[in-house]
């Protein structure tokens, strides 16, 4: 009998758990539109919560402390991501346009790359500049020109990470292992 009842506790919880995904987003009398997302969006509300880890720059070897935190917002239409890299935080955005997830990084070299999705598989998603989007250039300026995300299974709770990085107009590579705390 505890057992039956446990089952349907559970499956009244779950079946309010999607009820409540679908219910519509409404700022005072005001129904927001729904809006499918793409795959690549559904693919970093995934990695919502928070990750830590050690990254290795590639251009001096030094092993620094990072962290990330993706959270949605805006009705769950955007992700942002915090990201604090040997202290120092950064955002990244994430959200869809016209079906297409678009990615806007606000970073600590004092540029504002936009990427577009180059890869997306069960296992990962890269990132790469969106030429059409940027006016950014190696000969003045630091910037970063693609990243990506990789895990051995689909739902891990460990992915590799990595960026790279035009810095003074030369090419490093920036890795992490970042590890899911909550």
């Amino acid at each position: 009998m505890k057992v039956l009842l446990i089952a349907a506790l559970a499956s009244v919880i779950g079946v309010g758990s999607v009820y409540a995904e679908e219910e519509p987003v409404v700022i005072g009398d005001v129904v927001m539109p729904t809006v499918e997302s793409s795959a690549a969006f559904q693919k970093v509300e995934k990695k919502v919560g928070k990750w830590e880890g050690k990254m290795t720059q590639g251009a001096t070897g030094k092993v620094i402390d990072v962290s990330y935190e993706w959270r949605v917002t805006s009705g769950g239409k955007t992700i942002t991501e915090t990201l604090v890299e040997d202290g120092v935080e950064m955002l990244t955005t994430y959200a869809d346009r016209n079906g297409e997830l678009v990615v806007k990084h606000y970073c600590a070299l004092g540029t504002q790359p936009v990427f577009k999705v180059s890869n997306l598989s069960e296992t990962e998603l890269a990132i790469a500049l969106d030429e059409s989007a940027n006016d950014l250039h190696a000969e003045h300026e630091s910037f970063v020109t693609s990243m990506k995300w990789t895990s051995e299974e689909p739902d891990s709770d460990t992915m590799m990470f990595t960026a790279t990085i035009m810095l003074d107009g030369q090419p490093s590579e920036n890795s992490a292992l970042l590890k899911r705390v909550e």
